[in-house]
């Protein structure tokens, strides 16, 4: 097998503007809005918390523990939206894209415990029931509701192109559903005292941050297995490089992800016999395919030929057998 010459391509889609699949051409204006959404959730969090002490309300403080991870999340795509603009270094040459996962991967397993305890109290006042202020825990809630929808309607003009800015809205919008649920199960106890239905509610709003924790543990998890993106599936990528002309085989094809939003491919292409001057208008090829159809901006590529003479194919050096 004969080495006929690499190329890489990495940190130039920040020059396409707005055509960037991650609307990184713009840190500020993204950073900005989700700094304002992180302060707002923080504010949805801090109130359902207050709420639900003086409600005596299980399903606000639940749903306080709900928003407060989406805090966490907000704040990591806050640190992610300000990261991007950081250089490398000669120690991490790939930058501090990784942060992210390992603040993620603390944050589930954070929220997982504090979901069990949500549970087993939830558990504990249907055994010892307690009514909580039904029209006090619907007031606490419309107010979350409220600012989820001002902060939901602020992240929509900014999701379009960048899916850091839409994951966040995701969030969002769980925390509305959340408030929702809370704000109708107050409505509920005050119209009928049933005093299941505050624990009830709360169940409902655990089993919503175990969802959000599994995702987050297993994105994290897939990250550093380095697993291939899910839009990025190897087979796929290997049949769009082969598709290019005078790509003749692709091996040793890899693609994984540095963060949520950095996407790294290496391969080892096989050519027909071609002069360098083919040969790099095929590795521009690939590299625009790459970033093109599968976000991946940061791609290595080591050539090879089917076979080769030593006069004139430069990007070829041994006869391959």
């Amino acid at each position: 097998m004969s080495a006929a010459g690499t190329g890489h391509r990495h940190g130039e889609a920040r020059t396409h503007g707005e055509a960037h699949p991650h609307g990184e051409a713009h840190p500020h204006g993204t950073g900005k809005r989700l700094a304002i959404a992180l302060a707002l959730t923080l504010t949805v969090a801090i109130v359902e918390f207050s709420g639900g002490l003086l409600s005596h309300s299980l399903a606000l403080l639940s749903d306080s523990a709900h928003v407060s991870m989406d805090v966490i999340a907000l704040a990591i795509s806050v640190i992610a939206a300000w990261q991007v603009r950081r250089p490398a270094t000669h120690r991490r040459s790939y930058g501090y894209a990784r942060f992210e996962i390992l603040a993620a991967l603390a944050n589930g397993f954070l929220l997982f415990g504090v979901t069990v305890a949500i549970a087993i109290e939830a558990l504990r006042r249907f055994g010892a029931p307690q009514t909580p202020h039904g029209a006090e825990m619907a007031g606490f809630a419309a107010v979350g509701i409220a600012i989820n929808l001002a902060i939901g309607l602020s992240l929509a003009r900014g999701s379009r192109d960048d899916l850091n800015v839409k994951a966040a809205l995701f969030h969002v919008a769980g925390d509305a559903i959340g408030a929702l649920a809370v704000g109708l199960g107050g409505i509920a106890v005050f119209l009928t005292h049933a005093n299941w239905i505050d624990p009830a509610v709360s169940l409902g709003v655990a089993a919503l941050i175990v969802f959000g924790v599994l995702r987050i543990v297993r994105e994290a998890a897939d990250v550093l297995l380095e697993s291939a993106p899910a839009h990025a599936a190897i087979p796929i990528v290997r049949e769009r490089m082969l598709e290019l002309p005078g790509v003749v085989g692709v091996h040793d094809l890899h693609v994984w992800t540095n963060g949520s939003r950095d996407h790294v491919l290496s391969a080892h292409v096989l050519l027909a016999d071609k002069k360098i001057s083919e040969a790099s208008a095929i590795l521009r090829g690939l590299e625009t395919r790459l970033h093109d159809e599968f976000a991946i901006d940061h791609v290595t590529l080591q050539f090879e030929c089917v076979s080769c003479a030593a006069d004139d194919r430069i990007v070829c050096t041994s006869v391959r057998a």
